[in-house]
């Protein structure tokens, strides 16, 4: 089943002579359940493309159609509640509020939400990523691993239609990034999470089963290595 389609995806900054065009109408199709890699050079595109599937930033022309929603059209409210309902965000510094524990950084977007959380889910999210002795913990009392497992957490809460990762290990030594590698790759086939990547480490994006590659803006290759 399709999740989500991009067509004519199309973003741009700038005015006449300093116009630069980050995406250029990209076509885009990605199922449900797949795990999709997303590699390019520094300045292709692919951070873009992240944030825009992500409904942080807005495209100029085409459209982004998630669970058959065409979010390029969502006014900011709608917007912001479908980034929080939606879509699982893990980036490489983790974004976790200092001063809550990692319980209540676990449940955030819930809390934003009013409503409680399943805890159902949440034990099961708690155990597969090993965080049940760490709850009452502050992010500052966690190692650099152990905040990024956090911030995967919170980004399942919700049963987001797409977890994006934007260089997720950028920030973590070659043992943290493995585990980071593997709870993303456990995230995919326990929960049946579709997760798009973004990496620059091409070791990484062989353990997708799909790899995209961006140039200049537009898609160039596009290879599933196993099904």
């Amino acid at each position: 089943m399709e999740i989500l389609r991009c067509e004519n995806l199309t973003k741009a900054y700038g005015l006449e002579h300093s116009l630069v065009t980050a995406l250029d109408s990209v076509q885009l199709s990605v199922q449900k359940g797949e795990f999709v890699a997303i590699i390019g050079a520094s300045g292709s595109g692919k951070s873009t493309l992240l944030h825009l599937l992500g409904g942080v930033d807005r495209p100029t022309s085409g459209t982004i159609m998630i669970e058959d929603r065409n979010i390029a059209q969502l006014n900011e409210e709608e917007l912001a509640v479908f980034r929080r309902r939606k879509v699982g965000l893990i980036y490489q510094f983790y974004n976790l509020i200092p001063a809550l524990s990692v319980r209540k950084n676990i449940v955030l977007p819930m809390l934003l939400d009013g409503r409680p959380p399943d805890e159902q889910r949440l034990q099961d999210i708690i155990r597969s990523l090993g965080l049940e002795s760490r709850l009452d913990h502050l992010p500052g009392q966690l190692s650099g691993g152990q905040q990024q497992r956090v911030a995967i957490a919170r980004s399942l809460i919700y049963r987001p239609a797409l977890l994006l990762a934007d260089e997720p290990t950028g920030n973590l030594d070659r043992k943290n990034t493995e585990e980071t590698v593997g709870l993303l790759k456990l995230s995919h086939r326990q929960f049946n999470q579709t997760v798009l990547l973004i990496t620059h480490n091409e070791k990484i994006a062989l353990e997708a089963d799909r790899i995209i590659t961006l140039e200049d803006g537009r898609i160039v290759s596009d290879e599933v290595i196993r099904q």
